[in-house]
């Protein structure tokens, strides 16, 4: 031991000599540098010799002096101040947030019922109190709940119709009622083709809502049915998207459901909505109420959530995104309420509404300041479609709607997968294109995306389209949106080798959408 300690007092020691020698060093610059008393002595014994250029000369280092010293008296406030300045502890913080959350939602809860007392007010001084009690309980009055189209095999008729003013789900109840007394099934066209159905919706679109789209885009906007549930329409504001998601409602006779996103939501509530407990009612959405009767008609039912990034996707909408990702359907339910009651709407179980397969969200985006960016987890469960100019004009002979059921859809999807798989040569050169990407850029094809590929291609061939158009047209938007996370300011000549690549493996000029996206990126990067 007496060895080591020796070592430590030579080796450790000279060390920690050195440490003091810093400290005392800077207490020493310390002390020379406020020492104005010593500095005055200094200066005295010299003035009676100093030259007025030497005065101006010490005015001058005695100035820069003063600021020094003021620099570091400012930066050492600084520091204190930031070092003993009053923080919250971790379990306060925690807890601030909280009750933070828990008044936004009173909040809300206090504004819906602050409109619907005004309602009620304003109601009562225009209306009699026989009628107004009469349209509050939901009976009487020329208004009437929407009709729907609910699915001929559900049997609806065994349980009696419920006062949908007892009940906490006032609008479920009354679909409810609804399909146990009024539904009539419509006569379905189980004759109709892909390549018929996306014709007949763009000369519908035009001849009856002055609405003109290409008819590739009608194909994408199928094909994407085919593929996925969500869907996203970007591009400049007035160019279509949502009046295409519109469109498709008016063409299938079933209106779609629109849900204007606002700026302020952060979370599931805000679709599904809540239940009141001052009211003891459940806040009920649309877009609840559309997830709800899709599950008692077969009809392809859109719902549009407008301008869906004005707010971050991945706050409100993250529950319906995981959801959708359970392979099996009877899975795919979102909670509601945590106990049933015995009045509750008929397919509410376990405190569950399922998530029909005959429902697709369609979101709309406009990429501007104003907007959020739209997570990695979204885009990639969904299809992008860029709607970034009108067609033009044309005209066409009057076309009628049709009733199509999701199930004839499914099987045409289902049909077109069968008979267009994708060919095993452009399978080998998607491959290629793989390699390609993880050698040059570090990005790769996952197999969700391959899934997605295995899935539009035929779709989009069945609708009457070509299988390298639809290639060109899934690997431009799933897997070539990806560059726009690179530092594509320095990787110009990487992205020309690119497109040079696409001509070399897939022909000159054949994938013009993925090459058209790379310059676009060239030039605006």
């Amino acid at each position: 031991m007496d060895n080591f300690f020796k070592y430590f007092y030579q080796d450790i020691g000279r060390v920690f000599r050195a440490l003091m020698d810093i400290v005392s060093s800077f207490f020493n610059f310390m002390n020379y540098l406020f020492n104005f008393p010593m500095r005055m002595q200094i200066i005295q014994e010299y003035d009676d010799s100093f030259t007025t250029g030497e005065w101006i000369m010490l005015v001058i280092t005695e100035i820069v002096v003063i600021v020094l010293c003021v620099v570091i008296i400012y930066f050492i406030l600084k520091l204190l101040r930031k070092v003993f300045r009053f923080r919250v502890s971790v379990k306060k913080h925690d807890e601030l947030v909280k009750q933070y959350k828990s008044l936004q939602k009173d909040l809300i809860r206090a504004n819906y019922e602050k409109d619907r007392l005004l309602q009620m007010r304003v109601a009562e001084i225009g209306v009699p109190a026989d009628e107004l009690e009469a349209a509050l309980n939901g009976e009487g009055g020329e208004k009437k709940e929407e009709e729907f189209v609910p699915d001929s095999n559900r049997n609806t008729m065994q349980s009696p119709c419920l006062d949908p003013s007892e009940s906490r789900f006032f609008r479920l109840t009354s679909v409810d009622n609804f399909y146990k007394t009024e539904y009539q099934a419509p006569a379905y066209n189980n004759d109709i083709t892909l390549p018929e159905f996306c014709e007949k919706f763009r000369l519908f679109s035009a001849s009856r809502l002055r609405l003109y789209y290409d008819l590739d885009m009608m194909r994408y906007f199928v094909a994407s049915m085919g593929t996925a549930r969500i869907i996203i329409l970007q591009g400049i504001s007035g160019t279509g998207k949502t009046s295409l998601p519109y469109a498709f409602g008016k063409f299938v006779q079933l209106d779609t459901t629109v849900v204007s996103v606002q700026p302020s939501w952060r979370e599931r509530t805000e679709l599904y909505g809540y239940y009141n407990e001052f009211t003891k009612k459940y806040t009920e959405t649309d877009f609840l109420r559309a997830i709800y009767e899709g599950n008692f008609y077969r009809d392809p039912h859109i719902v549009i959530l407008d301008e869906m990034n004005i707010a971050r996707v991945e706050y409100y909408f993250a529950e319906m995104l995981s959801i959708l990702e359970l392979p099996r359907k009877d899975e795919q339910k979102v909670d509601v309420v945590t106990a049933v009651w015995d009045n509750d709407p008929v397919l509410i179980e376990g405190g569950t509404i399922p998530i029909p397969d005959n429902v697709w969200f369609v979101g709309t985006i406009n990429n501007d300041d104003s907007t959020f960016a739209v997570a990695d987890k979204v885009y990639d469960r969904a299809i992008p479609i860029d709607l970034d100019s009108r067609a033009d004009a044309f005209e066409c002979e009057d076309t009628e709607p049709v009733f199509v059921s999701t199930d004839r859809l499914n099987e045409l999807f289902d049909e077109a997968k069968a008979t267009y798989k994708v060919s095993a040569e452009n399978m080998a050169k998607l491959e290629l294109l793989n390699r390609f990407l993880i050698a040059n850029f570090h990005l790769a094809f996952g197999n969700r995306i391959m899934k997605q590929i295995g899935d539009f291609v035929p779709c989009f061939m069945g609708c009457g389209g070509t299988e390298l158009h639809a290639i060109d047209f899934i690997v431009a938007k799933k897997v070539l949106r990806k560059f726009e996370s690179l530092s594509l300011g320095f990787m110009k000549d990487e992205l020309t080798q690119f497109n040079d690549y696409l001509d070399e493996l897939f022909g000159r000029d054949s994938m013009p959408i993925c090459k058209g996206y790379v310059e676009y990126l060239k030039k605006n990067n």
